[in-house]
């Protein structure tokens, strides 16, 4: 099967990686996760002993500065990273995958990248987050997913809310991350009270007319 090992490697390394846990927490939005590190920690001896590296390519990037309330700047970056995941006879299997990053410093890209090859990793290897059991929390109420977001972006997209169907977008993706800051929570009120009034304001010009 000359040429053709990776097809032969990457099912043993599936055999091997068994279950990555979901043991961090971020505890300001309250969910948990799986960091890049530990994805590294579990797949290093293991490549190594199937002869597999992973390369990355990018193959687009996308930078934007966004500016905060508090008068800030939030650098976002988005990845398009194309994945080789080789063997020692030169055999190949590539993947795309994007990430999405965002820091206020110098670390958005090094963000998006490890968002990058830690899903592209979960989905070339299959890896899940538990023990296959009968007893696996996912059976009983589906967890929750939240994007990459700060406080200070779900601020900004606040202030950006110009509609209550705006709002009713906002409270779509971020209501749990507003319900449980309280500061959030008097932002979303401020702004909530603000179009309302703006509204009825122009329903009564509009009477008047």
């Amino acid at each position: 099967m000359e040429g053709k090992r990776i097809f032969e490697a990457i099912p043993m390394v599936m055999q091997d990686i068994g279950h990555i846990s979901k043991d961090r927490e971020n505890k300001q939005q309250g969910f948990r996760f799986r960091g890049v590190d530990q994805v590294m920690n579990t797949l290093k001896p293991i490549l190594s002993k199937h002869g597999v590296f992973i390369v990355p390519e990018i193959l687009e990037t996308q930078r934007e500065e966004r500016r905060t309330q508090k008068g800030g700047t939030l650098i976002y970056t988005i990845h398009k990273i194309k994945y080789h995941f080789c063997s020692t006879d030169g055999s190949e299997v590539c993947c795309v995958v994007t990430g999405e990053g965002m820091d206020s410093a110098d670390k958005s890209s090094n963000k998006a990248m490890a968002v990058a090859f830690k899903y592209a990793a979960f989905q070339v290897f299959c890896i899940p987050t538990e023990e296959m059991a009968k007893d696996d929390p996912d059976a009983y109420s589906p967890e929750e997913s939240y994007p990459v977001e700060t406080e200070e972006t779900i601020e900004y997209y606040i202030g950006n809310c110009e509609t209550k169907q705006d709002l009713a977008v906002l409270c779509a993706g971020y209501g749990s991350w507003i319900k449980s800051n309280q500061r959030l929570m008097d932002k979303y009120q401020e702004k909530k009270s603000k179009i309302l009034n703006k509204q009825t304001e122009q329903s009564k010009e509009r009477e008047q007319q």
